[in-house]
């Protein structure tokens, strides 16, 4: 009886804890953008939709996320540690002389901002980069 018990409280605790991490993404927002003198691109990512803005001022378009895609965001944006975002190392230079846009990857959770330092578009750093070719995948479509 003891041994039902406690796989029965194992069970609970560990539905309780997956299907917080599910609540935390419903509120979560996550934005990548790619700025130059020629160039205006922001993806936005929230709740299972994407929000493409492709010229400064321009309008965006909006369209639903297909689960597999969205669980693959899930999955990647579980592996980030937010904290560390603002501390990211670029690992390359292009942006300081034209060679490439800023990018930039901003996630807004629980009220909270975390926003890297610029870096170049197509070269984010690597703890990020699976998450961030997710989100320019959208801009390919």
């Amino acid at each position: 009886m003891k041994i039902i018990s406690l796989l029965l409280l194992v069970i609970c605790i560990g539905t309780g804890c997956s299907s917080q991490k599910k609540a935390d993404m419903t509120s979560t927002e996550i934005e990548y953008s790619a700025v130059s003198r020629g160039l205006y691109k922001t993806v936005v990512v929230k709740n299972q939709t994407v929000s493409i803005t492709n010229t400064r001022g321009g309008e965006a378009v909006e369209s639903k996320i297909d689960t597999a895609k969205w669980n693959k965001i899930v999955s990647e944006f579980e592996k980030i540690n937010l904290d560390s975002i603002p501390n990211l190392k670029a690992p390359t230079e292009k942006r300081f002389y034209d060679g490439a846009a800023i990018g930039n990857l901003k996630i807004t959770q629980n009220q909270k901002t975390y926003e890297t330092k610029g870096f170049d578009n197509g070269f984010p750093p690597k703890e990020i980069e699976k998450l961030v070719n997710l989100l320019t995948d959208f801009t390919k479509e």
